[in-house]
Formats: structure tokens, sequence, C-alpha cells
């Protein structure tokens, strides 16, 4: 089956470039003050994402809970953020440092927040660690490279926590190389692209695999020279031929690796290193069926491989930069690994036909079968059904966000307790990353003793109003209640 997106226009910002920097110079049109949420009762900030429903939208809103890592400088909040499929702001980190790959995983059988920060010094290349939070939002520990790499350079892709409480961990190292074949100098310099498994708790490197070592350097679809005015390959900026940005476990425990600017996908086996089989790019083991335009089965600068347990292969296909196709792409391959051949099973096109996202982007299918795209640097969330309607989108009106998930099912309880304030005998209050919360109720009275209760509403958002609040109450607190009715935590107002 092949189905495509209905089309609706969406005005969007797309930047053309093969990475981002948080520093980045913003174009006119993000020098406008974009709209943020503001809150009473935390000095917080959050953008205001205006959600589109779409023909498939549900009644979950409020329950829906999207992970993005809002980043660039003009971005009024940078750092992991989560939102309802309203835009409404469900945790928002207090650390406004940018982070990538922000996502909800598992750790020793128990929900985790992980996501990447660190320097990124190099257009599209990140030297840092993997922050691991518990579902208090407390971190419990850091993940990065080891071995012959020194620590502190964990890339900024993709980190991906295995069953066996490992991480596969992507990393570039500078090394010197001859370019000759790729019309570069004999004494220049590449990045080579390093996959590792670390062990979470001892930060030992249980597997290593290094690109050059399987990969010829002129599968490569780009050359140093790409950018005659900032041409690759000297010590201090080195050519990046292979551009790793995924890598995680084929159901069977293989590794599966995604090389942007080879176009391609591999396949690696991951007790000797070897490569199984090569999807896409020049060196394709596979007849890539159809045309290579961005319609075909042919990908280009694509992100985020994924296999599933039917066989089929999912990605975000780029199609830029520089342009391919005519516009971006979720995709699902049918592989058919006898005959060798590889046909678009699925794919989810943009409700704006002329996107394409020069950089970044992701594809998370859902347990219902519906998908979770991360435009990358074209600055939009969407999700879709299976068969490609439109369930919603969202778009960044300033800053972007590397990728975008949604994960329904964590449960977040603060280690901190709720936060209330009193304005004009209303008391507002706000508990950051509580997901459990149906109601507040206000306590007031002479002393915590003989508080009484004044007022109970429904959560409201991130921050809910209560009134009236006794003027002559000497304590005033708000509790978050269940859905049970049991209180979850109480913020006493100062």
């Amino acid at each position: 089956m092949r189905a495509a997106v209905g089309l609706v226009a969406t005005a969007l910002v797309v930047a053309g470039c093969t990475g981002s920097q948080d520093d980045a110079e913003p174009t006119e049109s993000e020098t406008t003050p974009p709209a943020v949420h503001t809150f009473r009762s935390t000095g917080l900030v959050a953008p205001v994402l205006p959600v589109t429903q779409g023909p498939a939208a549900t009644d979950d809103a409020e329950d829906a809970l999207y992970v993005l890592g809002p980043k660039r400088s003009e971005a009024p909040k940078k750092g992991a953020l989560f939102v309802d499929g309203e835009g409404e702001p469900v945790w928002i980190s207090p650390d406004d440092t940018p982070a990538y790959d922000v996502r909800v995983q598992e750790l020793d059988g128990e929900q985790v927040i992980t996501y990447y920060v660190g320097q990124s010094d190099f257009v599209g290349h990140g030297f840092g660690d993997i922050v691991v939070l518990d579902s208090s939002y407390r971190e419990i520990t850091r993940v990065t490279t080891g071995g012959d790499i020194e620590p502190g350079n964990a890339d900024m892709h993709d980190a991906t926590i295995t069953p066996d409480g490992t991480m596969l961990l992507l990393a570039y190292v500078a090394e010197q190389t001859d370019l000759t074949p790729v019309g570069g100098p004999e004494d220049g310099w590449t990045w080579e692209n390093v996959v590792q498994e670390v062990d979470v708790e001892t930060g030992d490197v249980l597997f290593e695999w290094r690109a050059s070592d399987h990969v010829d350097l002129t599968d490569t679809k780009t050359s140093p020279d790409a950018d005659p005015d900032a041409p690759k390959g000297a010590e201090d900026d080195p050519f990046d031929w292979f551009h790793i940005n995924s890598a995680n476990l084929t159901p069977d425990g293989d590794v599966l690796v995604s090389a942007r600017n080879t176009h391609a996908v591999y396949r690696i086996d991951r007790t000797t290193g070897d490569v199984a089989w090569v999807l896409g790019g020049t060196a394709s083991d596979f007849d890539m069926e159809g045309p290579d335009d961005g319609t075909g089965a042919q990908f280009a600068w694509q992100h985020d491989a994924q296999m599933h347990e039917d066989g089929t292969l999912t990605l975000f296909d780029n199609q830029g930069d520089p342009p391919v196709g005519e516009r971006s792409r979720g995709l699902r391959l049918a592989l058919d690994t006898d005959a060798m051949t590889a046909t678009v099973a699925q794919e989810w096109l943009p409700t704006d036909p002329t996107l394409i996202a020069g950089s970044q982007g992701n594809l998370q299918v859902l347990d219902d079968g519906n998908v979770v795209i991360g435009w990358g640097d074209a600055r939009l969330t969407s999700e879709f059904t299976a068969d490609g309607t439109l369930v919603r989108e969202f778009p960044f009106e300033a800053g972007e966000s590397y990728r975008a998930y949604r994960f329904d099912d964590w449960v977040g309880t603060p280690a901190d307790p709720p936060l209330v304030v009193i304005e004009g005998g209303t008391a507002y209050a706000s508990w950051n990353g509580a997901t459990e919360v149906a109601t507040w109720r206000l306590v007031a009275g002479s002393s915590e003793a003989d508080a009484e209760p004044v007022a109970e509403v429904p959560r409201d958002g991130f921050e809910t109003a209560l009134a009236p609040v006794p003027e002559d109450a000497a304590y005033v607190a708000v509790e978050a209640l269940d859905a049970d009715g049991q209180v979850l935590g109480t913020g006493v107002a100062e």
C-alpha cells in the first residue's frame, strides 16, 4: 500500500543547511518576538505552539504528551519541553540549555528521560554527554564515550538504551586521511564516524564500530568542496563524508546505522562489526525500486532509520540539503531480503507540499500505528494515522527541535512540591512535570492544623486558578489530587 497525506497549506520558515547551531544568525522573519506562555506561579516560560487538529484528531488532546527540545538563540525557551495535544506545557526543563534527542526510554525496567547536552563547535556535530533523568526529573547519571575516545565526546544525534542496560552512542573523531579519491588534498582530514555500545552503569565500552573500516570513502554523496566558499578537509575543519545520525538495534539484535552523507543505511553484525547489507546509496545491496527523485524507494540526506518486527524499515527522508526531491517525507520501506529489493510501502507527506527539511528530523511509529514526524529545521511536528490522515500538527514559530516524539505513558512525579502564588484574592497553582494531577484543591485557615477546603477545580493546563482566597487566612495551600481524589502533593503559599 502506498498513501499520501492530503495537502493543506501551512506557512513555515524553512532553512536549507546541513546542521544547526544554537548561535546561528536568525533570519529577518525570526526577529519578531515569538508568543510565549508565562505563569504567575513560576518564572518559567514556554513557546506558544498553535496546534491544528486534523481530520483524524481525537478527544485525547489533553492526555497526549509530545516530547520536544527547542533550541536556537531565538527560541524563547531552550531545552527539554513536554506539551499536550493542545500545545499546553506539561514539563518545562528549568535548564535553559539546548538539548538534542529528548525522549523517554526504559532503563532497568524504569522510565527515564534522556537527552544530549554539550558543545557544537562544528555545524552538525556535538561533543558532550547523554543526561539521564528519573521520573522525578532528577539526574541519575550521565553516559559518554570511553575506550580510545576521551569522555565528553558523545555526539548529539542519537543515544539509544538497549534491553541489556547499555547505550548506543555516536561520536565524531578527527583523523588524517588521503582525500584525493574525492577530490581533496592528500594530507587532508575527515571525521571518523563511530558507534560505541557503553554499559550505562560502569561506562565500559562493549562494542565499537568505525565507518572507515567498513565503508569506502568514495561512497559519499558530498565532496570537500561542496561549498566552494568554505571547503572542508583541513585539520581544523574536517571533511564529513559519512555523517552518522542514528544507531539502534534491529529486532534480532544487529545494529542499524543511518549515514546522511552516503544516502544509505547499514545493517551491522553486533558481534563482528561486519556490514551485513547496505540499503540505498552508491553501494546498495538492494534494488531501490522507483525513480531517484524523492518518489521511489531511494532516500536522500535521511535521518532516524528504524527496523520493525514486520521487517519493514522507516526513516525520515529529508531529500535536502542540497535538494534532491521536491519535499521531505516520512517513509516506510518493504525489504525483500531474498530478492534484495526495497519498495515504498507507505509515505507520509507534509501538509505543505513544498516543505524540505534541510537538516534534522525523525519518524516515530506509535503502538496504535500512528506516526509522529519531527520535520527538523522545517520547524513542524505532525502526527498521522497509519494510512496518512493528519491527526494534529504544530509549528515552532521561533527556534526548532532536532526531533519530536509522543510518549503518553510517561508518569512524572516531581521531587519538588507544587508552587502557588496569591494575587488579587486568587491562588495560582502549578506543578512542573506532574502528569497525574486531575484536580486542585485550595485549603486555608488560621494555621495548617485548622485549614479547611475552600475550593476544588479541575486542572486547567500548566497553571490553574483557584478562588476565592479568604482575606483573613494566615495559612493558604493548594493540594494536587489524582483522579481518585488522593493528595499527590501540597504547595504552601508564602
